[in-house]
């Protein structure tokens, strides 16, 4: 059995036809098709139903795709273990969410300092990150401390303080608790915090409107759309500027830590080493000044 079949069995039972992992691996649709057929010969059971709309598996491939993806995990971290530890190199996916305003100095440091390191960043709410470091979709992520999965280990990265904002006319916390929230989905640590705030002063936010991006939540607010819940320094530029206000919430709200996870079972290697090093360097930094 090899590992390129079962690469192939994985892609095929996600995508549920032959024709799209064919073009995904720049291969005929008959060699897909011989490798799955290669397979099902040597395990002796049939691995997907067919039938027009394409393939799904069968009991025994459900079993099989559980077990090969623990395989395909095992071969990635083997490959990875055996990196050289005076200069990592290879792919170094990490996840983050949007208001970690340190982290352009932390990349920025690594890979000026690692050239041969290709790293991917991708964003998302600290639910979903702390799912995809679980799953091994990610190395790694810069979430919001929480209580996490006991496979997870943390790192903390620095100390944060939240603030209600609002646009810059003259109203009132009572007055603003009125106002429509404006925040990321379901799973952001920073909207949790505020809706345990709301919970314990028995207020019923009048609205709620998610959006995708800090950006357009902070545009929002400067516009007087509604309030929201962010990092004090995330938004210190257009308190400055005189485009928002800060309001003060309680400590036991608004005081949060920014930590980086990652697997506490996989292997430490060279390159998440000389990453979790750069995280450090850059809070002794911090505390210098």
């Amino acid at each position: 059995m090899e590992f390129k079949d079962l690469e192939i069995f994985q892609l095929v039972a996600e995508k549920g036809t032959v024709s799209e992992v064919a073009k995904e691996f720049n291969y005929v649709q008959s060699n897909i098709t011989s490798r799955i057929q290669k397979l099902e010969t040597q395990l002796n059971t049939s691995l997907f139903n067919r039938h027009r709309r394409g393939m799904s598996l069968t009991p025994e491939g459900k079993t099989l795709l559980a077990y090969s993806k623990e395989i395909l995990i095992l071969v990635e971290e083997m490959k990875k273990a055996v990196q050289s530890n005076e200069e990592p190199s290879g792919k170094l996916e990490v996840g983050t969410v949007e208001t970690v305003y340190q982290l352009p100095t932390i990349l920025s440091s690594f890979i000026k300092k690692y050239r041969k390191i290709d790293l991917s960043l991708f964003t998302g709410v600290t639910e979903t990150l702390e799912e995809e470091v679980l799953n091994h979709k990610l190395d790694g992520a810069f979430v919001t401390e929480a209580d996490f999965h006991p496979n997870l280990v943390s790192q903390e990265v620095f100390d944060e303080e939240l603030v209600l904002i609002s646009d810059m006319r003259d109203l009132t916390l009572e007055e603003l608790k009125n106002e429509p929230f404006l925040c990321f989905s379901k799973g952001c640590g920073y909207r949790a915090r505020l809706e345990n705030w709301y919970k314990d002063q028995n207020i019923k936010p009048q609205k709620v409107m998610e959006f995708g991006t800090l950006e357009t939540i902070l545009r929002s607010v400067a516009m007087g759309l509604g309030v929201s819940f962010v990092p004090r320094s995330s938004v210190a530029h257009l308190v400055e500027s005189g485009r928002i206000q800060c309001h003060i919430l309680p400590k036991e709200y608004s005081k949060v830590k920014t930590v980086f996870i990652r697997r506490a079972d996989c292997y430490l290697t060279a390159t998440i080493e000389k990453f979790i090093e750069t995280i450090e360097a850059n809070k002794e930094a911090q505390n210098v000044f």
